[in-house]
């Protein structure tokens, strides 16, 4: 597993909307086989970031997978108009530092 994260500076504007279209983007995560889990996180000292957090199952599966399934051409249509707004997309191993409650 590998985790995918987001970085975005969203104006206040512009919140709504990106929003919503994280809101239409969940669909094709959701239906994807390769998406362990996401969530969209915004930020509370600086109200324009927001961090979008993706378990994939591998990067193959990410890369290789999704971005060349159905699903992907839904998702990209709806975050699209974002793509500009990114400040970081990256993939992550997780360390054996972990802990859940």
């Amino acid at each position: 597993m590998i985790v995918e994260y987001i970085r975005y500076k969203i104006p206040e504007s512009r919140r709504k909307e990106f929003e919503a279209a994280y809101d239409k983007a969940q669909a094709s995560l959701k239906a994807s086989s390769h998406c362990l889990s996401y969530e969209v996180s915004h930020g509370i000292e600086e109200p324009d970031n927001y961090v979008v957090r993706i378990e994939w199952d591998s990067e193959e599966g990410h890369m290789k997978g999704f971005r060349i399934s159905p699903e992907f051409q839904p998702f990209f249509a709806a975050v699209r108009p974002f793509f500009n707004d990114i400040q970081e997309m990256k993939h992550y191993a997780i360390t054996g530092t972990t802990h859940r409650k």
